[in-house]
């Protein structure tokens, strides 16, 4: 069993969580994390091994509740501001229910990992990156960091409405025991933001992690960029984005050559193709063009169109390898939006691959299947590709035990019924 750099006993995905500790102390507060990253604006002169530079504070009770009320109110008052814009529709009622349901359904194991969550003294909550409110990001720190260690960037997904970076808890916990750190970025939702300040803030977020990632042990040469549904969508965004500033000699705050690989799970790449998809699938044209600040911007947002036009500019050696990831059964998005990328990268010599699950949807890949434990394909070669080069890694990985079971088959079944994606 892992054991945490306090002694504690760490579970592999959340095995044995009973035995953490159940003191709200156990977790580090962002704002003391972040201020250990103090006026990261300024170029570091001295790199730090393995922890932060200023001891860790743990943050007091009260502080916890004044940020958890903070969160409620800004997510209350943009609810009601979201409704304004939904009125009273059949279809987004309907899936607002059954996403209620779903919840309740998958609830035994999101109550396991949130434990490990809140109370894992590997987890780092809330890590400040930017300016905005939106601007944080956790860090999910592997039980010993004994050399410089590869690093994931996730962005979550929630339909560019209900994205948070809590929500990539799970893979998070479970990277981080296969000795990767993980950084899962939150950014502006709409209404909060628009599409414009969403790929802003996971633009500003891989920054922040690209160049203060080795004052907790991570290694600034291997960092994979990963996202998933609405987040993958924003990541490519934000890739393909850097690559062009890149190429036309603007000055920068990250290169795109730290990015290792670059792996999409389940996300649209072509907007105009998806409008009528997402409306038909509750998602209104109306609400939809206004998160993608109208039809006019839907190319300027679309990676697939967008790297079209980098043949002529010599940027597809620019790009790292792109990896998608895609159920053929997912109905809130294509996967012919995956294949369709593919293509288009390869067109312009980009390296790209795409692997398709049979029967999978769109929740089956990041939740119901690393909910039923076991050996999961799609973790087993994220893992496996990052670890290549790393012979002594692969050999822990070949040992590593299956993932328990978090949530009992006949629960999973109901929810993939239920479930509204």
């Amino acid at each position: 069993m892992a054991i945490s750099s306090a002694g504690v006993p760490l579970s592999r995905s959340c095995d044995d969580i009973s035995s953490l500790p159940g003191s709200a102390g156990a977790a580090t507060s962002g704002g003391d994390i972040s201020s250990n990253f103090a006026d990261h604006q300024q170029p570091r002169r001295r790199p730090v091994k393995r922890t932060c530079s200023a001891p860790a504070r743990q943050q007091s009770f009260s502080r916890d509740m004044c940020h958890a009320a903070a969160e409620t109110y800004l997510l209350t008052s943009l609810s009601f501001t979201l409704l304004s814009y939904l009125g009273v529709g059949y279809r987004w009622i309907t899936r607002l229910l059954a996403l209620a349901l779903y919840a309740m359904l998958l609830m035994p194991g999101f109550l396991q990992v949130a434990f490990c969550y809140f109370f894992s003294s590997n987890v780092r909550r809330s890590v400040v990156y930017g300016e905005q409110p939106r601007n944080r990001l956790d860090l999910y720190l592997p039980p010993s960091l004994d050399g410089p260690k590869p690093v994931v960037i996730f962005v979550t997904g929630g339909a560019w409405i209900i994205g948070y970076k809590a929500w990539g808890s799970f893979l998070g916990l479970q990277l981080a025991e296969r000795d990767i750190i993980v950084a899962c970025l939150d950014y502006r939702n709409f209404p909060q933001g628009t599409i414009s300040d969403m790929v802003k803030d996971v633009s500003q977020g891989i920054s922040f992690v690209c160049n203060y990632i080795s004052e907790v042990g991570g290694d600034p040469n291997r960092i994979y960029l990963m996202g998933q549904s609405a987040g993958a969508h924003i990541s490519a965004c934000a890739l393909v984005e850097q690559a062009i500033k890149e190429s036309k000699g603007e000055s920068v705050s990250w290169s795109i050559s730290q990015i290792k690989a670059y792996f999409g799970l389940s996300g649209g790449y072509n907007l105009i193709n998806l409008v009528d998809h997402f409306h038909a699938r509750g998602l209104y044209r109306s609400i939809f063009l206004s998160i993608m600040e109208g039809e006019q911007s839907l190319k300027q947002f679309s990676p697939e169109i967008l790297v079209q036009g980098l043949s002529s500019q010599n940027l597809a050696s620019l790009l790292p390898p792109v990896i998608l990831f895609h159920g053929t059964l997912d109905s809130s998005i294509p996967s012919d939006a995956s294949k369709t990328f593919v293509d288009a990268l390869k067109r312009i010599g980009a390296q790209a691959e795409l692997i398709l699950y049979e029967g999978k949807t769109h929740t089956d890949l990041f939740l119901q299947d690393p909910l039923r434990g076991g050996r999961d394909e799609l973790f087993e070669y994220v893992v496996t590709y990052i670890h290549a080069e790393d012979q002594e890694a692969l050999a822990k990985d070949a040992l590593a035990p299956p993932r328990r079971r978090l949530v009992p088959e006949i629960l999973l079944k109901l929810a993939g019924r239920v479930s509204p994606f």
